[in-house]
């Protein structure tokens, strides 16, 4: 596996957001920047480009509503490092997205569910039009049918998106899933580079990630010490060890944990922890997780797991 056929994209920051409602100070970001840099990773996924006015009362640190003049003073040296900023569905207004040649970012990722897909596609359109990196980030595959998913690939093909991401919403794909999904995606979408997002709710975002790159995945998304929403995501640090090419370099990223998060983690909760490995194993979304995981019954595991798997429980709904 060489560099020349993967790319690295980190979220810390924009995942990692969804643990601590994105308070991340402007210092941690530019270290996360230039150490990412250091490292030889590829992208970095600086926030969302959603829109403060469609998410009224949203109070959130600045990577929730990414602002360009913001960016420019954060990031006021770019280095090979590229941008990148996800949107979602209804969340953005397309007249705060700035030409390319205006703007901070390079790629911008689409994240949509199966029935939204035509306007996940429109706004690919418009940002390939302003000269931007675009891809579409399909959520919460494992609850899509066949047929809707062969009917969206069809349209997805016609479109100039560049990457289409495999996203593991729930942490509850294992090799297996990998393997047919690749395969799947290759086969209808052989002019499309493909993506992966995984997360960890059982241990496997590191082995489905480096799974799919053995199969040719190109774009790998990660974060630094796995830092995601509720189970967190494929750590950067295994993936920069794991990946041989001499310009990838894991000790900046050691630095970053050093200097940063091993406080954070005792401030913030993320990684594995058993109720998210109960989400996972049982396909469902981690909201119930995280909202026991916020309540006095935080390590009753069995009574949990008894309520996700009793018959009257509602199944599990959208994804982040």
């Amino acid at each position: 596996m060489t560099r020349e056929k993967h790319s690295i994209v980190d979220c810390t920051i924009r995942d990692g957001g969804l643990v601590n409602n994105w308070d991340f100070s402007v210092q941690f970001v530019k270290d996360m920047y230039y150490g990412l840099s250091e490292a030889g990773v590829e992208y970095m996924e600086i926030g969302y480009k959603n829109s403060a006015k469609l998410l009224k009362g949203a109070d959130a640190g600045p990577w929730r509503f990414l602002n360009e003049d913001f960016l420019k003073e954060v990031i006021s040296q770019k280095t090979d490092t590229k941008l990148s900023a996800l949107v979602d569905i209804g969340r953005v207004d397309e007249n705060d997205i700035l030409p390319r040649e205006q703007s901070q970012l390079d790629l911008i990722r689409v994240a949509t569910y199966i029935k939204d897909v035509d306007k996940a596609l429109d706004l690919v359109q418009k940002f390939n039009g302003y000269g931007y990196e675009t891809s579409i980030n399909i959520m919460a595959l494992t609850h899509v049918m066949e047929n809707d998913l062969n009917e969206a690939f069809e349209e997805i093909a016609k479109s100039p998106v560049d990457v289409v991401y495999i996203v593991d919403s729930y942490g509850s794909m294992d090799y297996k899933d990998i393997d047919y999904l690749v395969t799947k995606f290759q086969r209808l979408l052989p002019d499309k580079k493909l993506g992966l997002h995984m997360h960890n709710n059982m241990q496997l975002a590191f082995s489905n990630t480096i799974m799919g790159a053995s199969k040719g995945v190109e774009f790998l998304d990660a974060s630094v010490y796995g830092m995601g929403r509720a189970a967190g995501n494929c750590p950067t640090e295994l993936l920069v060890s794991h990946l041989k090419h001499p310009k990838y370099d894991v000790r900046p990223v050691l630095g970053i944990i050093e200097k940063h998060m091993i406080a954070m983690r005792e401030k913030w909760e993320w990684g594995y922890v058993i109720p998210y490995m109960i989400a996972g194993i049982l396909n469902e979304h981690p909201r119930a997780a995280m909202a026991l995981r916020s309540s006095e019954d935080k390590d009753k595991f069995t009574e949990f797991y008894d309520k996700l798997t009793s018959p009257e429980v509602m199944p599990a709904g959208a994804a982040e």
